[in-house]
């Protein structure tokens, strides 16, 4: 009740709040628009900014004033700097009279009572003090930005709606997708990847599963963010069916390279499919340069709506990424990135490249490997297809846009964007930076034993018996 104080800062009149929180952060509230969140200390306080008022005179001063808006610029770090310190010391005394009187009233012993506003002033001076000293100014580099488009819910409606009136809903999840992109540049202190042109720019969408909703999520991100192209790190489809073969004709309505594998849902009908698309570069075992950046990609050597096929196991999927390395290995120039479908055939890449992207799991994951080499696998970019309703929780829209530069080939930063599922309006974007971007990649010391099994070929993966190749 007392961690609230109004402080001026610059033309503006802002709420500071703060109190308990699990997750220590600080919140900028843009409403309507949405918050931009950041992970700033590590103490269990939750900060929170939000503008109540804005003060027109001042206002009008300042654009009519250029000398102004150097003046309030100079100011602002004071006028918070002024507010923060009010708001802890009103906070500390709420925290340490609120506890005081209240043991009193429970116990009425003047000793408890001072106990007790003793105890309050040690945890609130604790949690204070942990705040400070863990704050790191950085974090602003890697906000969150999550919000809502006015009027989703009544054009979405439920699930089921959705389903009935799906084209409306592709519509609003690439309004939704453009809005939140915008007020994300707007107003986030970010490095700048966007504009720079010594910067290349790569959306990592996967695991679209049929779903047409995914193509304006791809479509909206790509002229947002002005990507050089994109990498899909497969299942395309679901069965990999010759009816379904049409999914892959919307690859060639994007204005920008569509770098392609195959994952254990497509078959090699779908392969074909998609190397018919002019703009799509399909690697099954190659290596091709794309936007400047060299990559190397291979399809996933199962076939798995095929039931009735000899598929590997895992320990013989691990052995065929093992084998293909090779190729990799002897690359001149080298790779920078490593493409598969499934985590467990990437994983015999760490040491070898920089970066390994993979998919199939449906969430996104990202780790840094001893060799050096991340692992970035991403969700999945069409809420998992039907199988996304088969949950209680609709299966969120996930793809990254990641950051090279342009002379080493090495990732800088990535973009996490998260849609709600079928049915939801919400979204963030989540900036995360790489903090060793030069790191050295050194091949690991015990490589991945391969099982004396023979495994198939490449290409191996068929139709469903039955159905048209």
């Amino acid at each position: 009740m007392g961690g609230q104080v109004v402080t001026p800062v610059g033309p503006a009149d802002v709420n500071l709040r703060l109190g308990p929180s699990l997750h220590g952060e600080t919140v900028v509230n843009v409403a309507p628009l949405g918050n931009l969140a950041f992970d700033t200390h590590a103490a269990p306080l939750r900060f929170e900014a939000r503008i109540s008022q804005i003060r027109l005179a001042a206002a009008e001063e300042m654009f009519q004033n250029p000398e102004a808006i150097t003046q309030i610029a100079a100011s602002i770090g004071s006028d918070l700097r002024q507010g923060v310190i009010q708001l802890f010391v009103q906070a500390g005394v709420a925290a340490v009279t609120g506890a005081g009187l209240v043991a009193l009233v429970l116990f009425r012993d003047w000793r408890r009572a001072a106990g007790s506003a003793l105890t309050a002033l040690l945890t609130f001076s604790a949690a204070g003090g942990m705040a400070f000293y863990t704050f790191t100014p950085s974090a602003v580099s890697e906000p969150r930005y999550t919000g809502l488009i006015a009027g989703a819910p009544q054009v979405v409606g439920s699930a089921e709606d959705a389903i009935l009136r799906f084209t409306e809903y592709q519509e609003q999840l690439a309004g939704l997708v453009g809005n939140v992109s915008r007020v994300y540049e707007a107003t986030s202190t970010l490095p700048v990847y966007e504009d720079d042109e010594s910067t290349i720019r790569v959306l990592h969408v996967s695991d679209l599963h049929l779903n047409p909703a995914a193509w304006e999520v791809i479509e909206s991100l790509s002229e947002q963010f002005q990507v050089d192209f994109v990498i899909d790190s497969g299942d395309l489809t679901d069965r990999g069916s010759a009816a379904e073969d049409t999914f892959a004709d919307e690859i060639s309505d994007l204005e920008t390279p569509y770098v392609w594998v195959r994952g254990n849902h497509d078959s090699m009908g779908t392969q074909r499919a998609v190397e018919a698309q002019s703009n799509a570069v399909v690697l099954d075992d190659d290596i091709a340069e794309v936007g400047g950046v060299t990559i190397y990609g291979t399809g996933d050597p199962r076939f798995t709506p095929d039931q009735a096929a000899d598929n590997p196991d895992s320990d013989e999927v691990a052995a065929i990424g093992a084998r293909r390395v090779e190729t990799v290995r002897d690359a001149d120039p080298p790779v920078d990135v490593a493409v598969m479908h499934d985590p467990v055939q990437a994983r015999a890449f760490t040491g070898e490249v920089p970066l390994v992207l993979a998919g199939k799991g449906h969430q996104r994951s990202s780790e840094v490997e001893d060799t050096g080499t991340r692992v970035l696998a991403q969700g999945s970019t069409g809420g998992a297809g039907v199988q996304g309703l088969d949950d209680d929780e609709p299966t969120p829209y996930e793809a990254s846009v990641l950051y090279f530069d342009a002379e080493t080939k090495r990732l800088q930063a990535w973009d996490d964007v998260t849609l709600g599922g079928v049915g939801l309006s919400s979204a963030q974007i989540e900036r995360q930076i790489e903090e060793d971007p030069d790191r050295e990649v050194t091949p690991p010391e015990n490589p991945p034993v391969t099982p004396g099994s023979t495994p198939p070929t490449p290409g191996s993966p068929t139709r469903t018996p039955g159905e048209p190749d």
